[in-house]
């Protein structure tokens, strides 16, 4: 699938995830600003394939990752975000959103699985109240965007 067929808006998903669903297949999804992609991202995006047919990646627009993370995040703009994430041969799907978390679009895919990074306890996952199956999977040791950022600040003094 070429890359721009995999960046789909909220609406396009639902239907998309409709057709999925008649098929019987298993819908994954993870989420994340995913600012400087690396190592730790291709892991979790990986392994969160492997636990059904199709993954989505719900990406969090600039504004939500604004919110979140501070007035200088992100680093890179949602649409270069969105297309690297589409690049991966293991991302099926990404969507956008600007809330600071993805439930209002869990709620309406309801994927049969859920995926979050280590950093992350099951009971502060948004959404593991009502999506049957979460998995956390464990970061990669060292590999993180703030890491990344904090080495480029200290390298450049």
């Amino acid at each position: 699938m070429q890359t721009s067929n995999k960046l789909v808006s909220r609406t396009k998903l639902v239907q998309i995830v409709a057709k999925i669903r008649k098929e019987k297949k298993r819908i994954v999804f993870t989420n994340g600003c995913f600012d400087i992609l690396h190592a730790g991202h291709i892991e979790l995006l990986e392994k969160a394939k492997s636990f059904g047919d199709y993954l989505v990646v719900g990406l969090n627009s600039d504004l939500s990752v604004k919110k979140i993370k501070g007035r200088n995040r992100p680093i890179f703009p949602e649409t270069d975000r969105a297309r690297l994430l589409a690049a991966l041969e293991a991302v099926d799907y990404v969507v956008l959103f600007d809330e600071e978390t993805p439930y209002e679009i869990l709620r309406q895919l309801q994927p049969e699985v859920l995926v979050k990074g280590g950093d992350y306890q099951i009971d502060e996952i948004v959404g593991h109240d009502f999506i049957p199956d979460v998995k956390v999977i464990p970061l990669v040791r060292g590999k993180s965007t703030t890491g990344i950022i904090g080495k480029i600040l200290s390298e450049s003094e």
